[in-house]
């Protein structure tokens, strides 16, 4: 007996539909999301953009909000049960940005919305975590204004490592040698968990490595925004955890 699933089957089989914007210099965050996915034969994920790219940040203090509306309304046509912003600006600008953002998204749409950082808190709020490293690719000035933003939110950052980067597309590629050493770097003051920032930061395809070397959570803001929607729309995230990290063992 053939105990393969069909290609048909596998179609039909999808009952979890998430949509996500992603900025438009980002190949990180498709890459990752359609990683997680590979091993949640259930969920089905699908694709918008909006302009965020290169070295200067037209809007460095805020969202562009037009351009996250017209991806979201794009998104909004092909019915999805969870919109995400796959970015992590919100960890630089302050968090209610990001929960302004998901007002209008969902008053626009009609369809529950969330972001990667408010993943985060989520992942935060349910372990208890507040002591944290992070680790990620910005310029010095980027990186400093990341960790006063955490701090104001409640998060204490008790160690810290950056690339010194300051463009969009660069931050991709970063090695994962590299990261992993940043990450151990920062892991050495005993952290309750490090948190690696930047949705075009490959750091996902490290956590669980550096999981099992360490012992402690290693959360990644891309793997964080494909958490929490997958968790918002009632999908079972357990099967990705292997590869993808504790994270996906967390429920809400």
């Amino acid at each position: 007996m053939n105990l393969e699933v069909s290609a048909a089957d596998q179609f039909t089989a999808q009952r979890h539909f998430i949509g996500t914007i992603t900025p438009s210099g980002n190949t990180v965050v498709e890459r990752v999301t359609l990683g997680v996915t590979r091993c949640l034969p259930l969920v089905s994920a699908h694709f918008s953009r909006t302009p965020v790219f290169g070295s200067k940040d037209p809007s460095p203090d805020a969202y562009a909000i037009d351009g996250l509306l017209a991806a979201a309304r794009l998104l909004a046509h092909a019915a999805p049960q969870v919109l995400l912003w796959n970015g992590s600006k919100g960890a630089t600008i302050g968090i209610a940005h990001d929960r302004a953002l998901i007002d209008a998204v969902q008053a626009e749409t009609g369809i529950t919305t969330t972001t990667s950082i408010l993943g985060l808190v989520a992942v935060l709020a349910k372990t208890g975590i507040s002591r944290c490293a992070v680790v990620t690719p910005y310029s010095e000035s980027g990186h400093r204004n990341t960790i006063a933003c955490l701090e104001r939110e409640g998060i204490h950052c008790v160690a810290d490592a950056n690339s010194g980067l300051s463009d969009n597309l660069s931050y991709a590629s970063v090695s994962a040698a590299r990261i992993s050493a940043m990450v151990r770097q920062v892991a050495a003051v005993k952290p309750q968990a490090v948190l690696c920032l930047c949705t075009n930061f490959p750091a996902a395809v490290v956590a669980a490595p550096m999981e099992a070397e360490l012992g402690i959570p290693v959360f990644d803001s891309t793997a964080l925004g494909v958490w929490h929607a997958l968790q918002l729309c009632g999908a079972d995230t357990r099967a990705a955890a292997p590869a993808w990290g504790s994270l996906f063992l967390q429920t809400l």
